[in-house]
């Protein structure tokens, strides 16, 4: 542990269930890549979390496997460089899964049933009764991916803060009991709150794959402007005369996130910023057509170099699978040398030195 006390390492990931999306990349992958090129950073781990993906798939491991490239192909067109962080599959860390075996002995069942992340997923699933264990336990399962390379900070959205808190009290039960061993993480939360809340292109709380109202990054230019101008909007600005509401808006909200005052000079010359545009929608005499129009250009000129780009690694898929096989080397030394320490101080390590 002394070794990386005066690090900054972070860890980071996604699980495997499908490409990702535009959502994926305002609330966590655009940040990722300024994080990495930061060099705040020791050490970045960026995890294919492809066994927590496993727990409510595993009657469809081929849909998890084939998602992993998928994955991978998103993080490197967007811009996550292998050189700086160490990319790595979950499963091919065993040292994971032992370590959180050894940590299920400091959470108790009433605990994980409090803990308001697992409640959501649970019913956002219709779980019920029949949750997957290895679901249930995905709090202790995350402990596990961050101590083990002694993670410093995790980037989460505000959803995910109970699931970080948790890990947090695990760490300090575990050196409570048997010694200052592991690193507590603290959270990094976005810097922009409307890439924490990106609703689907239907409107809905969340942009999902199930519910098909995504945007993903591999998406063509004419399936983004299709998507883009069928957008849900105010449903009570029925006329461009009407006055219309921006805060619960999808169109406004992308907006929020993406839009600069440079996308206006170059696209919406007659509104000097978002402000400017809000208060005409809101006052009325703005139409929905001319501010999906002026989304479309920003979202295209957002994606056009990343779409490039996974094309450019689809043709040199031996090279992807190579940058996984050197960062899993790299992630499952890292944990095992944690693992060592973890045995050592639990008393556990019968054959060390």
């Amino acid at each position: 542990m002394e070794e990386n006390q005066s690090k900054n390492i972070i860890l980071t990931g996604d699980r495997p269930t499908g490409r990702l999306h535009l959502g994926h990349y305002a609330g966590s992958l655009r940040r990722r890549v300024e994080l990495q090129n930061s060099g705040r950073f020791d050490e970045v781990y960026i995890m294919i979390a492809d066994a927590q993906a496993l727990t409510d798939n595993s009657d469809n491991p081929e849909k998890v496997r084939s998602n992993v490239a998928e994955v991978a192909l998103d993080y490197l067109a967007c811009g996550l460089n292998p050189d700086i962080a160490t990319i790595f599959i979950q499963s091919q860390v065993s040292e994971l899964t032992e370590l959180a075996f050894y940590y299920m002995n400091l959470v108790t069942v009433a605990r994980l049933q409090r803990n308001p992340t697992v409640k959501a997923e649970i019913q956002a699933r219709n779980f019920e009764a029949s949750i997957p264990v290895g679901f249930f336990t995905y709090p202790i399962s995350q402990t596990a991916d961050i101590t083990a390379f002694d993670a410093t900070i995790v980037p989460v959205g505000e959803d995910q803060l109970p699931m970080l808190e948790q890990a947090r009290e695990i760490v300090r039960s575990f050196n409570s009991t048997y010694g200052e061993t592991l690193v507590e993480p603290k959270e990094l939360l976005p810097d922009n709150s409307a890439c924490g809340r990106l609703p689907g292109t239907d409107g809905k709380a969340k942009m999902s794959k199930s519910l098909g109202n995504c945007i993903y990054l591999a998406d063509s230019a004419d399936e983004i402007k299709s998507k883009i101008m069928n957008m849900y909007t105010d449903p009570n600005h029925l006329r461009v005369e009407d006055e219309g509401n921006t805060k619960d808006n999808p169109v406004f909200i992308y907006l929020d996130a993406f839009s600069t005052d440079e996308h206006f000079k170059k696209y919406l010359p007659d509104y000097q910023n978002l402000a400017a545009l809000k208060a005409h929608y809101e006052r009325g005499g703005l139409g929905d057509v001319k501010v999906k129009r002026f989304l479309n250009s920003v979202i295209q000129e957002t994606l056009e170099p990343i779409r490039k780009k996974r094309a450019e690694w689809e043709g040199r898929l031996d090279d992807v699978y190579e940058i996984l096989q050197r960062g899993c080397i790299k992630a499952r030394a890292a944990a095992a040398k944690t693992t060592k320490r973890v045995k050592k101080a639990m008393k556990i390590d019968y054959f060390g030195e």
